[in-house]
């Protein structure tokens, strides 16, 4: 697993190439956004040794497998009452084994689409829209999936964006991404996609960390971009 300075906070964690998770540092420990694919545990423990800190935290941004994909090795291994599992109330149901794949009232028609593994483990904590968890923000970023969270961290504009954006050849929308990286076949509502990527040009970002792809500079205008090419 490679890990890659973001900034003075945070870094990226990837496997394969492409699969990435990030450690953000905070004054307590880190934060782990995010798990990476089933046996990416011990190199995350790795990372966390190199860095000098616990993880003391670890934060899901959606359901699907390369998302969760560790989380219930992670917490066997760092001991389920030194780590808090944090992710948002409406990934409950898709995390659970077998998944529940039931839309909820009010969410667009479409099929929930998707490695949905679940996990043994249960959160320990729900994240809700514009909560602040340690330093990072938390934005509802559904369209991907029900429940999908982007979190934005407030001291340097980091946006941890899951896969509600996609940064494999630049910046895009899930749902519009490059032919080589198709993000079609598992995105469950398009349009939903796209109001949330507009809804983020509300906040000061300044680049963008995603579950695929190197960090992409460029902020508000490089989210405007990525926003034209998808309403064409």
């Amino acid at each position: 697993m490679k890990t890659t300075p973001v900034t003075a906070n945070a870094f990226q964690l990837t496997r394969l190439g492409l699969v990435n998770c990030y450690l953000v540092r905070e004054s307590d420990g880190l934060t782990l956004i995010d798990t990476g694919l089933p046996g990416s545990a011990d190199d995350i423990l790795a990372a966390a040794r190199t860095l000098g800190a616990p993880i003391r935290r670890i934060l899901l941004t959606h359901a699907h497998m390369d998302h969760v994909g560790s989380v219930d090795d992670l917490t066997a291994k760092l001991g389920p009452s030194n780590v808090e599992l944090a992710a948002s109330a409406r990934s409950l149901p898709l995390l659970q084994q077998p998944p529940n794949k039931a839309l909820e009232p009010g969410e667009p028609a479409g099929k929930i689409k998707g490695g949905l593994p679940g996990i043994k483990t249960r959160p320990t904590r729900l994240v809700a829209e514009d909560e602040l968890y340690g330093s990072l923000r938390s934005i509802a970023t559904p369209g991907h999936i029900p429940g999908h969270l982007s979190f934005l961290d407030e001291r340097d504009g980091t946006l941890f964006a899951g896969d509600a954006l996609i940064c494999v050849g630049g910046l895009s929308i899930c749902g519009w991404t490059p032919w080589y990286f198709p993000s079609n076949p598992f995105t469950w509502s398009k349009p939903t996609a796209l109001a949330s990527a507009r809804k983020l040009l509300e906040f000061p970002i300044e680049r963008f960390a995603s579950g695929h792809g190197k960090v992409q500079p460029g902020g508000i205008p490089g989210l405007r971009t990525a926003i034209a090419r998808a309403s064409t």
